[in-house]
């Protein structure tokens, strides 16, 4: 897709982030990899995003993650496949070519490593990336990596491969502005842990949609969520809420971490081999593990 297509595929619906399966020595799996993705694109997803934050980008080593980009294709039928892109400016350069020459659609540039930097060095950090590749980029916008609205801007007039923008900040304020002075020229994406608690918040300041991270186990479950949202059913939207995203969420504050191990646990309760989450990354207890297949409940099969 170039960079217009993918803006579009990413505004037309429900997106998430498969995580990244591994085998028992902690190596990328990539049959169960591609079974789950497919399965995935079944559930009508527009794009994925393979090896981003759900899909442990964080522990992937640079060479890795072309590996993962290329399997994902390899699945994902007419789904389009967004990468994960990060860490320093030339390591994020070479990792954005890498998955640009094995088919990713686009990149999703997720924040440097460690340091803070000064809105200057942001600019130029992601323009030298989006200059690098002829896919579309979207920003994430989070952590050390927040970028100011006319920082955007400067980056949008240089960048015509800039596509979209996704919030991690939780910052209604901030995105109210970057969505009133941008208008159409991004695409808009919510990006906070478990989306969908934040998501009618995210819809009045102008985002229509984001990444689901229990559409890896749960997307038909996800799907009803989004269509309800944009639909303005508020009753079915709080009933789900009550029913699953809230006693999900206090699963997931239970320990660091949570927001990426409780969703691949939920993935291997549906039958898929995804493995261990790495290290610094801990997975579920037993106990907590019995706790998600309860929650999971009449949501577990696959059918």
């Amino acid at each position: 897709m170039n960079p217009e297509q993918i803006k579009a595929a990413l505004g037309s619906g429900l997106l998430s982030f498969p995580v990244t399966h591994f085998d028992a020595e902690g190596r990328f799996a990539p049959e169960s990899y591609k079974a789950h993705v497919e399965w995935l694109a079944g559930y009508k997803a527009p794009v994925l995003f393979a090896a981003g934050g759900t899909g442990e980008f964080f522990s992937l080593k640079p060479d890795e993650i072309p590996g993962v980009v290329a399997a994902a294709k390899e699945a994902a039928g007419e789904t389009a496949i967004v990468s994960g892109c990060g860490y320093g400016t030339d390591i994020a350069v070479d990792i954005a070519r890498s998955v640009e020459k094995v088919g990713a659609d686009g990149i999703l540039l997720l924040p440097h490593y460690l340091i803070d930097a000064p809105q200057d060095g942001l600019y130029a950090h992601i323009k030298k990336v989006c200059q690098a590749v002829g896919i579309g980029v979207m920003v994430y916008n989070r952590d050390n990596s927040v970028l100011q609205v006319d920082t955007l801007a400067r980056l949008c007039d240089e960048c015509p491969n800039l596509i979209g923008f996704k919030d991690g900040t939780g910052d209604i304020g901030l995105l109210r502005q970057v969505t009133a002075k941008m208008g159409d020229r991004l695409m808009y994406l919510g990006g906070m842990p478990t989306a969908e608690i934040f998501a009618e918040a995210y819809l009045g300041a102008g985002v229509t949609t984001y990444s689901s991270a229990v559409f890896n186990f749960v997307p038909g479950l996800a799907n009803e969520f989004y269509v309800a949202l944009r639909a303005g059913d508020r009753p079915t939207c709080e009933r789900i809420l009550l029913d699953f995203f809230y006693p999900f969420m206090a699963i997931r504050n239970r320990v660091k971490g949570y927001a990426v191990s409780a969703i691949k646990a939920g993935v291997r309760l549906q039958g898929f081999d995804a493995g261990p989450v790495r290290a610094p990354l801990v997975d579920l207890t037993d106990e907590e593990l019995l706790m998600l297949d309860n929650l999971i409940g009449a949501h577990k099969r696959k059918a």
